[in-house]
């Protein structure tokens, strides 16, 4: 039965469990879903205030979380590039209050590359007067920029300059580890009163949705173990809700948290929107090989797409990833080499699909894709299910 995100919300809140990892496609709704999670436990005052800091009650990680942070290029000054933090509760709370900037710097290189080394501006002076009225300097701590430079030896840094979109997701991802790491350091301690801090007293709720997406896969492994290991460590007071398109994440993160001894006991879902908006949000046991048979489902979900005439944007994703595990599985070098069958320019098709795979790396919003090159979304799956051994449907009633 279908769902809105508010009931799925409302589902989560309800199983109690430490951890739910729900598996979904970009644009399904695990945005969305985060937020409706974060109304349900700190709801805002029928002021439209927010009664209680949300913080408080749950931390998350999502597209809102970049969101705060954005490049000042300096272009017309000619200097230094650096990536502005818009004011806000979380990166103060951080930055500012637990001085985390040694251990976020930790994580990021973990991540990126050891010599690439953030700084933070954290402090400017304002003149001002005592109470006698003499003048006096008051130095203020905020954190409004970072830049980023790489060490060349010595105390020698190179000039700032701008990171790659890649490494910015990861040091944005750093900063949200770092105050977790924190967290369940601070409620591991029994005695409450033995805390540093009584801000993470009544937390709740953690969700991450889908930290990985510019990472390669050896650094996507090792978060998704370091992840597992905090998860294993925190206490039964923190709850997790986890999100990701990506397969190697989830099986990672299923495995380590050896979610298969949940055997019936619901806790791996797969979150699927619906034609009229809706949601549903299937059970699933076991990892994504073997629970939902990703490349399988990745054909269906682009079948239903082309009978619907429905086909967007992220369906060409789809196709490169499906091209992708078809390609590796056969012992084929690229998966470009599977277009060989295909009547027509092989480049064209290659341009087509990279021109959509690629749109979340550029600046620029890419166009929705024209009734042709929908059609080539068609054509080209026809070619996985025709011409490499995909089991058909007709087969079997043969």
């Amino acid at each position: 039965m279908s769902q809105t995100l508010e009931e799925i919300a409302q589902q989560l809140h309800a199983a109690d469990k430490k951890v739910q990892l729900i598996y979904a496609f970009n644009g399904t709704g695990k945005t969305r879903l985060s937020r409706a999670l974060k109304n349900l436990i700190a709801p805002k005052a029928e002021d439209g205030q927010e009664g209680e800091l949300s913080r408080e009650r749950i931390l998350y990680y999502n597209a809102f979380t970049e969101d705060l942070f954005y490049w000042d290029n300096d272009l017309e000054g000619n200097g230094n590039a650096k990536l502005v933090i818009q004011p806000n509760t979380f990166t103060e709370w951080i930055l500012a209050e637990q001085g985390q900037e040694p251990n976020i710097t930790r994580n990021f290189q973990r991540y990126a590359n050891d010599k690439l080394t953030p700084t933070f501006n954290q402090e400017y002076t304002v003149q001002t007067k005592d109470e006698l009225g003499q003048d006096k300097e008051i130095v203020i701590k905020a954190f409004s920029e970072v830049t980023f430079s790489v060490e060349a030896g010595g105390d020698e840094k190179t000039g700032n300059f701008k990171i790659s979109k890649g490494e910015e997701s990861n040091f944005i991802w750093s900063i949200f580890f770092t105050l977790l790491e924190e967290v369940v350091s601070v409620l591991s301690i029994a005695e409450v009163g033995d805390r540093p801090t009584e801000q993470f007293n009544g937390l709740q709720y953690v969700f991450v949705d889908d930290p990985v997406s510019s990472l390669d896969e050896n650094h996507l492994i090792e978060l998704a173990v370091n992840l597992a290991d905090l998860i294993k460590v925190a206490p039964s007071q923190l709850k997790f809700v986890i999100t990701t398109h990506n397969p190697l994440f989830y099986n990672v993160l299923h495995n380590e948290l050896d979610l298969r001894k949940q055997g019936k006991k619901e806790g791996c879902y797969l979150l699927e929107r619906m034609e009229d908006g809706t949601f549903n949000l299937n059970v699933k046991y076991g990892d994504a090989n073997k629970s939902f048979s990703y490349h399988l489902h990745l054909k269906k979900v682009l079948e239903e797409a082309i009978a619907g005439n429905a086909v967007e944007r992220y369906h060409f994703t789809l196709l490169r990833n499906l091209y992708e595990k078809t390609a590796g599985f056969l012992g084929y070098a690229r998966w470009s080499d599977l277009l060989d069958t295909v009547e027509g320019s092989k480049d064209a098709y290659v341009r087509a699909i990279n021109t959509f795979t690629h749109s979340a790396l550029s600046n620029e919003q890419v166009r929705d894709p024209s009734p042709a090159e929908k059609n080539t979304v068609k054509l080209l799956l026809d070619n996985l299910v025709n011409n490499y051994a995909y089991w058909q449907q007709d087969e079997q009633n043969g």
